[in-house]
């Protein structure tokens, strides 16, 4: 990364969070008449493998392959980190997520926990509601637990949901004997299976949009496919009955996946019914890459959740938009996460704040010829015995990866063009690049210490 880049990196964080200025809201949205509805389906440690039209052999998804087909496919999308929480903090503020306070998962344990969402992180939704959107998250949170720290405090108009990380059973829906559902503020414990649970809670926001003339912005984050892998019966019996000699676990994520699968679909019927799909982008991406003790396949990519090789970042991307986005197309764009929250604001037509670290890709997903020249930083900090505190982090500059994949681990340098399985360590052999990558790779987080999240209550 070039100096001047480098220096715009640090004074992001550091005017953010150490000076403690707030993201100014735009001051008036660009005069729109038909502003897109905007539907972001959000999948749970979902791999390229889990889904028919981006790899996946032994996997039926006909709806989210519909939503690629209708549309642009980013073969080179990446998530902003290999876990949860980072990755939706990116997603909702725009930003590196080290830069808002969620360097690593938030946690219902306070001793496990390693973040909270800096209080003065202005939220998509909440640039959206000033410009006439209505605005909701159906599903999974995962950025805090109790007020302020919850979608109704933070923009969201409508949250119907799972505060925390995952559950521990999809049916029973608690978290260490907690429940953590929501219908705005109030505790809920409805019957039925988690999945069903929030396709059934997002036809029904659509259903009301009926009654409502404004533009919405709908966030549907789905558990699935995250563990515990439980499939509901009939659907595991549909796996079992077409491929009997499928591993058991390959097979139950299968039917988690195809599960969910049949619930966006019905999502999709819902929102065509209603005559809402006229002039609406539909996003459809995962938070990070599949985990493959629990039967993830990643292809051909290196490893998987967790990890900052290829496999833990490297994720499903499709987004259609009719009459805005060419269908069947494709682009190697290498964008990643925070992109999507400007991406959304052009579309919208709102203004975006000045600080945004994410640029927006619509350029590109509307047929212009767009370059993304920019290093790309990945990282995960957590406790316990794999870390101790510490991070695995990597850069992205060009055809260059740097990985810090564990903190006791030496850092591995890559050529993504000529190696993209990251299996070739080249440090030693390209020791000007492997240095340059290394002191880039140290100041970023250094700029985002300037947002202390150690010194905010846990909740």
């Amino acid at each position: 990364m070039s100096d001047p880049n480098r220096a715009r990196s640090q004074r992001w964080c550091f005017f953010a969070a150490a000076l403690g200025l707030l993201i100014a809201a735009p001051a008036a949205a660009a005069e729109r008449p038909n502003r897109p509805n905007v539907v972001l389906i959000l999948a749970d440690d979902l791999s390229h493998g889990d889904l028919s039209c981006s790899g996946g052999s032994d996997v039926r998804t006909p709806h989210i392959d519909r939503i690629f087909r209708e549309g642009q496919t980013l073969t080179r999308f990446r998530t902003n980190s290999s876990v949860c929480s980072p990755t939706r903090a990116a997603l909702l503020t725009g930003r590196y997520p080290d830069c808002v306070g969620v360097p690593g998962v938030i946690r219902t344990h306070a001793d496990q926990n390693f973040g909270r969402l800096a209080p003065d992180a202005v939220l998509l939704p909440a640039l959206l509601k000033p410009a006439g959107y209505a605005t909701a998250l159906i599903g999974k949170w995962h950025l805090g637990l109790a007020p302020p720290d919850v979608p109704n405090a933070r923009g969201f108009e409508v949250f119907h949901g799972w505060l925390g990380d995952m559950m521990d059973d999809y049916v029973t829906h608690q978290r260490h004997g907690i429940n953590y559902l929501r219908d705005n503020l109030d505790t809920v414990d409805p019957q039925g299976h988690a999945t069903d649970l929030f396709t059934t809670w997002a036809i029904d926001f659509l259903h009301d949009r009926q009654h409502d003339q404004r533009p919405f912005f709908l966030e549907l984050a789905y558990n699935a496919p995250h563990a515990p892998i439980q499939p509901p019966a009939d659907w595991l019996k549909r796996v079992h009955d077409r491929a009997p000699t499928l591993p058991d676990m390959r097979a139950r994520r299968i039917a988690l996946v195809e599960h969910m699968d049949d619930g966006i679909g019905r999502v999709m019927a819902a929102l065509s019914a209603a005559g809402l799909d006229k002039n609406c982008l539909v996003v459809f991406t995962s938070d990070n890459g599949g985990p493959l003790d629990f039967g993830a396949f990643n292809g051909s990519l290196r490893d998987g959740k967790g990890s900052m090789y290829e496999g833990g970042l490297r994720v499903p991307f499709g987004a259609s938009w009719a009459g805005h986005i060419s269908s069947g197309s494709t682009t190697d764009l290498a964008a990643v996460t925070m992109d999507i929250f400007p991406t959304v604001l052009e579309a919208a037509g709102v203004e975006r704040p000045q600080n945004l670290d994410g640029t927006s890709f619509l350029p590109t997903l509307t047929g212009h010829i767009q370059k993304l020249s920019r290093p790309l930083f990945f990282m995960r900090r957590e406790g316990g015995p794999g870390f101790w505190g510490g991070e695995n982090e990597a850069v992205i500059d060009g055809d260059w990866k740097l990985v810090h994949n564990s903190p006791f681990r030496p850092l591995e340098l890559f050529n993504l063009i000529d190696d993209p399985a990251e299996s070739h360590d080249r440090a030693s052999r390209e020791p000007k690049i492997r240095n340059r990558l290394a002191r880039e790779l140290q100041l970023h987080p250094q700029a985002a210490g300037a947002a202390p999240w150690q010194s905010s209550n846990q909740h």
